[in-house]
C-alpha cells in the first residue's frame, strides 16, 4: 500500500495520504484535512459532491494503471479472476472520501487495494452513492432529506467518472456485492476483526437481503 501511495503522489496526486513510516507495530500516514467517516456523508447528497467523488475516483484509477507492485507485495483483497485494467480502492464509499467545502478532495483507507476492472470500484461506489438501498435506509441511514432519484444520481456519477453507461447497473452492483460477501466471509473465517464480529452478528444475511431488494427494484436503477 505504501508503494502504491508513493506512486500516486510521485505523479502529482495529493489526493491520497502521504506514507511517512512503517514498522512492525506502527504505520504513519500524512494527515489530509477535511471531513470523512460519518461526517462525510452529507457532502454527497447534492450533485456537486456526487460528481466530485466520481471525478476523483477516475483520476486515481487512471494514475494507478502503470504501478508495478513490489515482488513481495501482499494484498488484503484478492485480485479478480479476470485481472483488471487498474488498481482499485475496494471500499470507495462516501465515508472513505475526504470532503472539503462540499467536494471530495481525497480518498483514504486503502486496506483493500487490489487489481481489478475499474467498473468494480464504480459499482461499489454506486451502491452507496445512489444509494441502491431501500427508502428507509436512504432516509435514516444515509440521512437524505427525501428519497433521492437514484437513476438520476447513477447517471450523474457515471457521466462525471466518464464511463459509458452501456452495462446493466443492477447486475454490476449485485456481482460486486456478492464479491464483498465472499471477502468478508473469508476474513471472518481467518478470525480477522471486525469481519468476524460482523458475520457473527448476521451481516451476511443482511447483505443477502439487500441484494434481493436490488433485484426486486430494478426499475429504480435501469433505463
Amino acid at each position: 500500500m505504501h508503494s502504491f501511495l508513493r506512486h500516486l503522489r510521485e505523479k502529482g496526486l495529493d489526493c491520497v495520504p502521504e506514507p511517512l513510516s512503517l514498522s512492525e507495530e506502527t504505520e504513519v500516514l500524512g494527515y489530509l484535512e477535511g471531513e470523512s467517516g460519518g461526517d462525510g456523508w452529507k457532502h454527497q447528497h447534492d450533485e456537486r459532491g456526487l460528481r466530485s467523488a466520481a471525478r476523483l475516483l477516475r483520476r486515481i484509477h487512471d494514475a494507478s494503471a502503470d504501478w508495478v507492485p513490489p515482488q513481495d507485495a501482499v494484498f488484503a483483497a484478492p485480485p479478480t479472476a479476470a485481472g483488471g485494467d487498474v488498481f482499485v480502492h475496494g471500499d470507495p464509499g462516501p465515508w472513505n472520501f475526504v470532503w472539503r467545502d462540499g467536494e471530495a478532495v481525497a480518498l483514504i483507507d486503502w486496506d483493500f487495494l487490489h487489481r481489478a476492472p475499474r467498473r468494480d470500484d464504480v459499482a461499489y461506489a454506486l451502491l452507496w452513492f445512489a444509494p441502491m438501498r431501500d427508502d428507509e435506509s436512504s432516509l435514516e441511514w444515509h440521512h437524505f432529506p427525501q428519497v433521492p432519484d437514484r437513476r438520476a444520481r447513477i447517471d450523474a456519477f457515471l457521466e462525471a467518472y466518464g464511463i459509458v453507461a452501456d452495462f446493466d447497473v443492477a447486475d454490476a452492483v449485485i456481482r460486486r456485492r456478492h464479491a464483498t460477501i465472499e471477502h468478508v466471509r473469508s476474513l471472518a473465517e481467518q478470525g480477522v476483526e471486525p469481519q468476524r464480529t460482523w458475520v457473527a452478528d448476521g451481516s451476511l444475511e443482511d447483505e443477502a437481503a439487500e441484494i434481493r431488494w436490488i433485484e426486486a427494484n430494478r426499475p429504480l436503477f435501469d433505463r
